[in-house]
């Protein structure tokens, strides 16, 4: 949950009155887009190169007087250049004397290569002196130059970092975030914000998240670039550039080759931390409401889920179930601890799953114990004098943990311990860790322990904003980032705000829930051995991947905030989180029984499927219209058809880091029409969604690339040729079709995924136009990280297809069953492994159906369809 209401009020500033002070602040802004002329900074120059095994370093001087554009430039720096892989370039430029702030390898462990030669890498580097603007380099990859600042001038400021790459015209651009935007980023006109911001999903502003992993795609090949920098920025494309604006640290890149989408992904997790392996759990059907007034009406939410006949597998609780909001505890009224253990077991006993929530912010009392053990171990967050900062969130005026400090791992993994040997709950879901706060500054330092101010949205009139400090560079940095406050500490932790090891906040702000994330992620590997935990956390950064999944934040009911969660889930997926999803129907506003509807056609295919929506407006679980209720039946149906398959793609994220929702581009680059495309999505390489996302439409025109692309329904069949097709879509049902060439394993849905794991397999095997496919399947106890595992391979070819045992030792219970051959018929019986079998065969609709097969997966097999 988030600043609901406060930020659905004020949307993008901190109240009213602070609409002036945010124009004043815009008018310091150095410019929308990047400068059409070069600035008077005279870049540098490079002296002597001094080579290494694997690369070289060099070091960077002022090529002339200063130009102190924001910030005191820095004279002397150090350019690091290393091949750490073939495809993997890291250049590094910094301050000679090492006194800019540069992330904690403890705080996002980096993976470093084996290193190679600069003959054996795919990529090249290559610097330049400008006469103009000094030192210039450039990143190639073969004959094409991918990253080129040469004739840009290099600005490098205490408090400002300047890097400009040119591009080339129409740029093919997508990544950067988290901003709710079209997946490809307009080249001429985009600004992507990163400073964490505890806002509501406003369109193209930034919001919980900073990610600043692009990808380019030029002449159908991908490549990639990721700056490795905590502090806020500004990436800017336009007038044929794309151009970093940093407030600190250091330059830290990494270049990433490709040359498929899939590839630059796999590169780029590979140095940040591979994807995590969550609990078979998480794929299920999730349901949460912010607003549920008792422990009852949940129980009454779960019974309403089975008595639409509609799957529920996991359901979450909101900031209700606490006392007075503070965390881990239970409103000994109307959530009492007593019950909730009943739901919790009520639920275990049906393979049903609870996840509750907590927020980082530690009520300001000493009478609340979580606070006392904490001050007692000196955890929190402190003001410059050394006072711990107080802010305030739900339960009132506020302290914060302090993930830099020693002692707080231990009291937050205390304090979570007694909590959940009250309420063994099954995941935890962390929100608010932008971190987010109602006010600005430390606003509860002089006031009484225990009082409750009002919640700042309440009060009329609304009161001025504190009076911009621009004397402080760290309030009022040189630079005004495209923030959407008055100033980078409103609705946050004050950047003058000092953690334990001497930082201040300006400068590990975005790592805030990160930290958070790898506190949580490291108490539960240990209060649960070998279990996977499943974390849902708000705020992410580089690397979160490898912690936890990702809901979308507080979307609102709207028609286009359901298109753009397409590609928000696609962004995510780049960014190395592929467990994500929105708020199914929307979180804020009361949805429409129509939108709604579409909405769960959409939300059935998001790798993390949830529906929420906030207090106030109306309730939307999906058995509440009879329409929705259908829509969602059949699209669940197929969700849990294909579990094995989700799964299977899952494992593919954690050894690959490849998303599970994609964009057609990254199976289709070489089809210009799809470099937008951002209303359909692919689940893993097979399956592609095309849903309604227009208001009052019955049909859909949905792209199909070149190839045979089968109904999954019906089985009829479209010969693509890389255009629209007109598609019925009435409003129940949503456009579910099978690529050709592929082999997709599922299981008879059932209400749970524990069910659904016990029924037999069935593989549908989808013909290309040469009669062939392929395929595989993953399995393991989808519990435990020491699990046995399998991988299956499937090829079908000239009417033959074979099972083979690519990997693993793990058994697998239940026998292959059922083949619906796609495009496939004149099949008069059936051979397995060279006998005759009793299955059943039928023709449907130009495809073939078999079923009464009893086939081992855990052995190889040839079937033959004579």
């Amino acid at each position: 949950m988030a600043m609901r209401k406060l930020l659905c009020l004020c949307a993008v500033a901190l109240w009213t009155g602070a609409q002036p002070a945010i124009a004043a602040r815009q008018a310091v802004l150095s410019g929308a887009v990047p400068r059409t002329q070069p600035v008077a900074c005279p870049g540098y120059i490079a002296g002597n190169v001094s080579q290494t095994s694997d690369g070289f370093t060099t070091e960077l001087t002022l090529a002339g007087p200063p130009c102190a554009v924001y910030g005191m430039d820095i004279k002397r720096l150090k350019l690091d250049v290393r091949f750490d892989t073939k495809n993997r370039l890291h250049v590094h430029i910094k301050d000679a004397d090492g006194q800019q702030f540069q992330i904690p390898d403890s705080v996002i462990p980096l993976d470093s290569g084996h290193g190679v030669r600069n003959a054996s890498s795919n990529l090249r580097f290559d610097h330049f002196h400008d006469g103009l603007s000094g030192f210039g380099f450039r990143v190639s990859r073969g004959d094409q130059v991918i990253f080129d600042t040469v004739g840009h001038p290099l600005i490098f400021e205490d408090q400002y970092i300047e890097i400009t790459s040119s591009l080339p015209a129409d740029a093919n651009i997508y990544g950067m975030g988290e901003s709710p935007d079209f997946f490809r980023r307009n080249p001429a006109n985009t600004i992507k914000t990163l400073w964490n911001r505890g806002s509501p999903d406003l369109f193209q502003q930034n919001v919980y998240g900073s990610h600043s992993i692009y990808m380019e795609l030029r002449d159908s090949l991908f490549h990639g670039a990721y700056l490795h920098n905590s502090h806020g920025m500004d990436i800017v494309l336009a007038n044929g550039t794309i151009q970093y604006r940093v407030l600190g640290g250091t330059a830290d890149f990494y270049f990433f080759g490709g040359p498929s989408a899939l590839d630059v992904i796999d590169q780029y997790t590979e140095l940040v931390g591979r994807p995590s392996r969550i609990p078979y759990w998480a794929l299920g059907f999730h349901n949460c409401r912010y607003g549920y007034k008792s422990v009852y009406e949940v129980n009454d939410v779960i019974a309403n889920y089975s008595k639409a006949n509609i799957p529920l597998e996991v359901a979450w609780t909101d900031i209700d179930y606490m006392d007075r909001t503070l965390d881990f505890t239970f409103d000994p009224v109307n959530f009492p601890l007593a019950e909730m253990q009943k739901q919790l077991a009520y639920l275990h006993k049906r393979g049903q799953k609870m996840v509750l929530i907590t927020d980082p912010a530690i009520l300001y009392n000493s009478s609340y114990e979580v606070y006392a053990r904490g001050h007692e171990q000196d955890v929190f967050i402190k003001n410059p004098d050394g006072s711990e900062f107080i802010g305030q969130v739900w339960p009132g005026y506020t302290v914060f943990p302090d993930w830099f400090a020693p002692n707080t791992s231990s009291w937050w993994s205390g304090e979570l311990k007694r909590y959940f040997d009250q309420l063994p709950i099954d995941g935890m879901w962390i929100d608010m860790n932008e971190a987010a706060s109602f006010c600005t500054g430390s606003c509860g330092t002089g006031k009484p322990a225990g009082s409750i101010p009002p919640y700042p949205w309440t009060l009329d009139p609304q009161p001025p904003h504190r009076i911009l400090d621009s004397n402080n560079k760290l309030l009022v940095p040189p630079y005004a980032i495209h923030n959407q406050e008055v100033e980078l500490s409103d609705l946050t932790i004050e950047t003058t705000a000092r953690h334990a090891n001497g930082v201040s906040e300006y400068h590990v702000h975005n790592l805030y829930g990160h930290m958070e994330s790898k506190a949580t992620h490291d108490f539960l590997v240990n209060y649960r051995p070998n279990q996977r935990p499943f974390i849902l956390s708000r705020s992410t950064f580089a690397g979160s991947g490898a912690l936890v999944s990702h809901w979308t934040g507080d979307n609102s009911a709207t028609w286009k905030d359901l298109h753009i969660s397409i590609a928000s889930a696609f962004d995510f997926g780049i960014f190395g989180i592929p467990m994500v999803g929105a708020d199914i129907c929307g979180f804020f506003g009361n949805t429409t029984e129509e939108l709604c509807a579409r909405w769960i056609e959409v939300g059935a295919f998001y790798p993390f499927s949830r529906v929420h929506s906030a207090l106030n407006y109306a309730p939307q679980e999906i058995y509440r219209w009879a329409t929705v209720a259908e829509a969602g039946r059949r699209a669940l149906s197929v969700r849990y058809a294909l579990l094995p398959y989700f799964y299977t793609n899952y494992q593919r994220s954690v050894e690959n880091g490849w998303p599970v929702a994609r964009p057609l581009l990254f199976e289709f680059p070489h089809v210009p029409a799809v470099a937008d495309n951002d209303r359909q999505l692919l689940v893993g390489d097979s399956i592609l969604v095309s849903p309604v996302l227009v208001e009052g439409a019955t049909s859909v025109g949905a792209f199909f690339p070149a190839g045979l692309w089968y109904d999954w329904y019906d089985y009829s069949v479209i010969k693509g040729t890389n255009d629209n097709v007109i598609l019925s879509a009435p409003l129940e049902h949503v456009n579910v079709h099978v690529r050709g060439g592929k082999i997709v394993p599922t299981q008879e849905p059932a209400m749970t995924t524990a069910d659904s794991r016990k029924n037999d397999f069935s593989l549908i095997i989808a013909a290309d136009e040469h009669g062939a496919a392929a395929g595989e399947l993953y399995v393991d106890d989808g519990e435990t990280f020491d699990t046995a595992a399998r991988w299956v391979q499937f090829s079908y070819a000239d009417k033959s297809l074979s099972i083979g045992q690519r990997s693993g030792k793990f058994k697998i219970s239940q026998p292959l069953s059922k083949l619906v051959l796609l495009g496939v018929t004149g099949i008069p019986n059936v051979v397995v492994n060279d006998s005759n079998s009793n299955a059943n065969v039928k023709t449907v609709n130009g495809s073939t159906v078999i079923t009464g097969l009893s086939v081992d997966l855990n052995a190889k097999s040839i079937i033959k369809f004579n």
